[in-house]
């Protein structure tokens, strides 16, 4: 039992070797995976620090140009409400109320709404041409809200030159002397602005810039993920609720429009009601860290491998080693003639055996085995005879040794011992005389007169006895001395002596 747990448990510097190996295989996957999760949060953060520079740069430069349309309608509005133009002609009212709108970029026309929406002064012309826009948002909204803030419209198409062309507005209120509302004024501005504006930022394929009111109404996109997205109510997505929850700010988030995964960072556009989103794809921002990712997993997997392939190669060479090892420690304890234990083997087994019978007071026995007329034998069949007759004896003695315990051995010459723990006297007899008759039926060898014998001395020592291990082989050996003086072929007990 103990050597079959020897064969199946690894020797310990094989369990050292895989332990460690194991481990520094773990210490590197687990060191990779951690510079691979830093990178990973780098690039996110450059991405995002990236895209927050050109939001930044987005809302200085639509925050300026809404100023410009705001102080071309706060222009009007004043020079409207001047009582010194009524008498002056229509050129000087024309300039003076249309000054400030000259400067703003991607102008559209710039109007004077009266109460009823009806369009009493154009930038574009001396004498307006007969329009109403009362039903329009931003009339509506000065309308019912008496309030001379800055409202931006929803976009909206007005036909040019045979085209459709998307503009926004931007109006303020018109109120009388005691406050009363008195019309609109308004300055449209067409959406090509943010086109050209957008378009001169780099940001990647499948990434996008985005512009929305507070309301969720998308008023400019580049480039345009779907068709007819301009105008388009986006207010019941999450990624949106999100933005108008936290103002401004950077997250990852799946696109409710593509389906794809993005990193979108956005900010509010001044005090205005406007918001800036870039939406960059995720898998441009990432396939520079997943090239290098893919490299280094792929070297760290040869590495890991070549590590482990030595480590298998070094435990075969060990266990190659501990086989070598084990069959020259059996060759130091056998004998090589007959295959039983040697004189040294049988000496460190007999102190143990003995110092474990005085601590147990279990029996002891020890058999002396002597091959009668050996040295005539030998002559008569000489050297290699002899060999076999002793190989043939030794074979007989171990197969009557069927317990782990026992050991058979040759002591020396054509002598041989057996070592038989918890066994007393009759026991021992017994095994004795199954080993001293199967020797005497071997079978004959050629002109042999007689055939193989063997004497047999028994000694033994059980608790009652005070011999020491000296005295027991000395009695095992004097017993072996009458059984062969009396008459050879024979057992005889010290005990008896």
């Amino acid at each position: 039992m103990s050597q079959r747990r020897h064969q199946i448990l690894p020797a310990r510097p094989e369990l050292l070797l895989i332990l460690g190996s194991g481990l520094t295989v773990t210490l590197i996957v687990v060191i990779v995976a951690a510079l691979l999760i830093r990178e990973h949060a780098s690039t996110l953060q450059a991405a995002q620090r990236s895209t927050s520079n050109i939001t930044q740069l987005i809302n200085a430069d639509v925050l300026r140009n809404v100023e410009l349309y705001d102080l071309a309608l706060q222009g009007l509005i004043a020079a409207r409400q001047r009582q010194d133009l009524a008498g002056v002609s229509a050129d000087i009212q024309h300039l003076v109320q249309f000054d400030q709108s000259i400067a703003a970029p991607f102008k559209g026309e710039v109007l004077l709404l009266d109460a009823l929406g009806s369009v009493v002064a154009d930038s574009s012309t001396l004498k307006p041409t007969p329009r109403n826009f009362d039903n329009r948002d931003y009339f509506l909204a000065h309308k019912t809200a008496e309030q001379s803030g800055l409202f931006i419209s929803r976009p909206f198409r007005i036909h040019c030159n045979c085209d459709q062309v998307w503009r926004i507005a931007f109006s303020r209120r018109v109120s009388g002397p005691s406050g009363e509302f008195a019309g609109v004024a308004v300055a449209t501005m067409r959406l090509a602005y943010f086109d050209q504006l957008f378009s001169r930022l780099t940001i990647g394929n499948g990434s996008s810039v985005n512009l929305l009111n507070s309301h969720g109404i998308l008023l400019a996109q580049q480039p345009l993920l779907e068709r007819d997205m301009i105008d388009k109510d986006l207010s019941d997505r999450p990624n949106f609720k999100r933005m108008l929850i936290e103002g401004s700010g950077s997250f990852r988030a799946v696109s409710a429009l593509t389906g794809k995964d993005r990193l979108y960072t956005f900010t509010n556009v001044g005090a205005l009601p406007l918001i800036v989103v870039v939406a960059l794809s995720s898998d441009d921002v990432l396939a520079p860290w997943k090239r290098a990712a893919l490299l280094t997993i792929s070297a760290t997997g040869v590495l890991c491998i070549g590590l482990l392939w030595l480590t298998w190669m070094l435990r075969r060479e060990l266990r190659q080693r501990h086989r070598v090892e084990q069959v020259l420690s059996e060759l130091a304890a056998t004998d090589a003639l007959t295959g039983l234990a040697n004189r040294r083997t049988l000496d460190q087994r007999l102190r143990l055996e003995w110092d474990r019978a005085q601590r147990s007071s279990e029996s002891l026995t020890l058999l002396m085995i002597d091959v009668d007329h050996f040295k005539a034998f030998n002559d008569l069949h000489g050297h290699q005879g002899g060999d076999e007759a002793l190989r043939m004896v030794a074979q007989v003695i171990s197969g009557n040794i069927r317990r782990p315990a026992d050991l058979a051995a040759r002591y020396g010459g054509e002598e041989f011992a057996v070592v038989l723990p918890h066994t007393d006297a009759s026991g021992a007899w017994v095994i004795a005389e199954h080993i001293r008759s199967s020797v005497e039926h071997l079978p004959r060898m050629a002109n042999a007169e007689r055939p193989i014998t063997v004497s047999i001395g028994l000694s033994t020592w059980d608790k009652r006895s005070r011999m020491s291990l000296e005295t027991l082989l000395l009695s095992a050996d004097q017993a072996l001395y009458e059984a062969k003086h009396s008459g050879r072929n024979r057992i005889v007990d010290a005990g008896t002596l």
